[in-house]
């Protein structure tokens, strides 16, 4: 584990990153072993930053792109490793890595905008954590070094964040339950991680956010 996390700083570095961000670690962090695998990338290691839940971890960024080493029957947006030249990497982006044995939980893809399955022998798909890292690093490093990307006129309005997201997110939740549309109870956490993937793979700007919150607030006062 404790390697993992130098080995990945020091690929954040290799590509001009900067920001490695880390739920919940399970060692005692920073500490000897991750500095020595960090290389020249001790930088990375000290302005790190530690959270306690993912969804603090992700709350200030417009986007979010998860890593799975396998498809999962969910209603993800998929994308493969040469669609990442459709991302407006002028966003507030976070990429997210699961740990290396079990990867992202279900609840955590379903926050994401779009998921990236790296290609691999399908017989031996599984990657060291820091491999998958340096591979997406170096991906996204040589897109932004070309600077060709066109983007279209939505961008024009603000993209809402992930904090803001996830509180409309928990207003419709409020909103369908009094209506008593999360039912039956034993089905309600896979309903709700379904409608927090809709509308997490939208890219949604403040204007969209503020039509669905007006849409959804006329019609709790019609029923009222």
């Amino acid at each position: 584990m404790a390697e993992n996390i130098g080995a990945c700083a020091r690929a954040l570095k290799n590509f001009n990153f900067t920001k490695l961000k880390l739920v919940s670690p399970k060692i005692s962090f920073p500490n000897e072993k991750v500095f020595a695998t960090s290389v020249g990338a001790k930088d990375i290691i000290n302005s790190s930053k530690i959270y306690s839940n993912f969804e603090d971890a992700i709350k200030n960024t417009n986007c979010v792109i998860a890593t799975s080493s396998r498809i999962r029957k969910k209603n993800y947006k998929y994308l493969s490793i040469n669609e990442l030249k459709k991302i407006d990497f002028k966003k507030k982006i976070a990429i997210i890595f699961g740990p290396e044995a079990s990867g992202l939980t279900n609840n955590e893809l379903s926050y994401a905008n779009y998921v990236i399955k790296l290609p691999t022998n399908n017989k031996f798909q599984s990657l060291n954590l820091s491999h998958c890292v340096i591979l997406l690093c170096h991906e996204i490093f040589k897109i932004l070094n070309k600077k060709f990307k066109k983007f279209d006129s939505r961008y024009k309005n603000k993209q809402i964040n992930k904090e803001e997201l996830n509180k409309f997110v928990n207003f419709l939740v409020n909103s369908l339950d009094q209506i008593g549309f999360l039912q039956p109870d034993h089905k309600r956490k896979s309903m709700i991680e379904n409608i927090r993937t809709i509308f997490h793979k939208m890219n949604l700007s403040d204007k969209e956010m503020r039509i669905l919150l007006g849409i959804i607030g006329s019609l709790k006062d019609r029923k009222g």
